[in-house]
């Protein structure tokens, strides 16, 4: 019979290979047989906690520390839980009792200093990525934390450079072609400032569809410096990026999926063609690092956006206020596409005697990936946005998609916004249904999320509600961007509190 040891190393083994409710059974089954096993109810914690149950992963700590005290891991883990509902005084608690308990425990100091960066003392969580890296100077969470905290600050030099550290953690690749192009004995660097003149450079989303669509923006750099650029993405995406200003060519990214898991057999699939003649390569984030090092000056790429002058109807630079439907974004979809969904919208609308008379037509976004590590700091629910939908000064249109959807049948208001179908992007590619139902808005109210940066990219009026401390860039302060002349952002003062930028945003939708 085996131990209990073994019984729960069986469940992190399931744990760990992405079967979490199937491990939970098992830790529940030892706590059914050895209620004070403080392992087992660590164990159980730890998958409450990837199942985003907060709650449940303290209260299963809690009962852990109850039989063990002398437990850093327990500790540690209650703290970062802790930390998660915004219990910050307490977790920094439970994050020093297990530090007391074991010096330099490196989690424990890794999570101290998220703690304190995420509620906003930048400084005071660096300190403790510091304590970590005098332990483990070459770990590359840190290193990549420490970049992603500078760049947030604006320290562009030391940024970047930290960020780098990333392609060391593990989970984080380039595509099936880089593998080909090594079995096939084909060099292709990455591009680090080289002169461009008549090279190919073949570049690739890194991280997810936000990221992919806000950093596209780099190839009209580089084909202004002299290269063929080719992309490499989902072919999904392909119809999308296809008026992308800058890129000469797009490869449909083969993944292991398609090709029975082999990595291999993916990126031989895609080796042909211009590919095969490629001096350079790189994600598109390190294409934006590089342009930084070559011009020291990060490449916001503002020639990419066009505002239309009210009174002569000549073009310029899209830096200034701006109205709905004055901004020209780096992303098109065909004026058939957009009609076609202005017809179906005004036909879900209250008729109404003249277009004058029509109320504005905003659309609303509340919730990103759940899986993203910063869910929880940027995602709201979407209870929070009923001062701006029950008023009935607006036609509100519903624009999430997935997570997040169940919530419409959670409140009292959602019976009057209006519904896109489920047929929406299943035809044409990813996103562009979407992208001319967003071409349609007088304005979109989103978090931070992938819609956040289509709106953005094809000039929509954005207005972007931001936690206290958000992504990288955005910076730390500031109502406007450079990222997307149209976007308009209201940024979170108090972690937790969502009244004061969403009071702030429908005062602007009434001006």
């Amino acid at each position: 019979m085996p131990s209990v040891g073994e019984v729960l190393q069986q469940g992190w083994q399931i744990h760990q290979s992405g079967n979490v409710p199937a491990a939970m059974q098992l830790y529940r089954g030892v706590l059914e047989q050895i209620p004070d096993s403080a392992e087992a109810w660590v164990y159980l914690g730890i998958a409450q906690f990837d199942l985003r149950d907060f709650q449940g992963s303290i209260d299963s700590y809690r009962r852990a520390l109850a039989i063990k005290s002398q437990f850093p891991i327990a500790w540690n883990n209650l703290g970062n839980s802790l930390r998660m509902i915004g219990e910050i005084d307490e977790a920094e608690t439970c994050f020093a009792r297990a530090l007391e308990q074991q010096p330099g425990y490196l989690s424990a100091l890794k999570n101290r200093g998220t703690l304190w960066v995420w509620n906003g003392d930048v400084q005071r969580g660096l300190q403790w990525y510091d304590q970590g890296l005098t332990i483990d100077p070459n770990n590359a969470e840190l290193h990549r934390n420490l970049g992603v905290i500078s760049l947030l600050m604006g320290d562009y030099d030391r940024g970047f450079q930290e960020f780098r550290w990333r392609w060391r953690m593990p989970g984080v690749g380039r595509p099936a072609i880089a593998e080909a192009w090594r079995a096939a004995g084909i060099h292709v660097p990455i591009w680090t400032g080289e002169p461009l003149d008549g090279r190919v450079v073949v570049i690739y989303p890194e991280q997810g569809l936000g990221d992919a669509i806000h950093f596209i923006r780099v190839a009209s750099a580089l084909k202004a410096s002299g290269a063929t650029v080719i992309v490499v993405c989902s072919e999904k995406l392909i119809p999308l990026f296809s008026t992308v200003p800058g890129v000469d060519e797009f490869v449909a990214d083969a993944t292991p999926t398609s090709n029975h898991g082999d990595v291999m057999s993916a990126g031989m699939s895609m080796l042909h063609g211009n590919v095969t003649q490629a001096n350079f390569q790189g994600s598109f984030i390190e294409i934006l690092d590089a342009l930084y090092q070559r011009d020291r000056a990060m490449f916001f790429g503002d020639s990419s956006f066009a505002s239309v002058a009210a009174d002569s109807g000549t073009a310029s630079t899209g830096t200034e206020n701006s109205v709905r439907g004055k901004i020209d974004g780096y992303l098109h979809v065909s004026d058939e596409l957009i009609n076609q969904w202005r017809d179906w919208l005004t036909s879900k609308r209250e008729p109404t005697s003249t277009d004058s008379s029509r109320k504005p037509l905003i659309g609303i976004n509340w919730q990103g990936n759940r899986e993203h590590h910063a869910d929880v700091y940027r995602s709201i629910a979407l209870e929070e946005l009923r001062p701006i939908v029950e008023g009935g000064e607006f036609d509100i249109v519903n624009m999430q998609f997935g997570h997040g959807i169940e919530q419409l049948d959670q409140v009292d208001f959602a019976d009057s916004n209006i519904r896109l179908p489920d047929t929406l992007d299943q035809t044409g590619g990813q996103f562009m249904d979407t992208a001319a139902v967003l071409c349609n808005l007088d304005a979109l109210v989103t978090t931070d999320t992938a819609i956040a940066h289509l709106a953005g990219a094809l000039g929509v009026r954005t207005h972007l509600l931001l936690g206290k401390v958000p992504d990288w860039r955005w910076l730390m302060e500031g109502d406007s961007t450079p990222w997307y002349p149209n976007t308009v952002i209201s940024r979170q003062t108090e972690f937790g509190n969502w009244n004061e930028p969403i009071n702030r945003i429908r005062n602007h939708l009434l001006a």
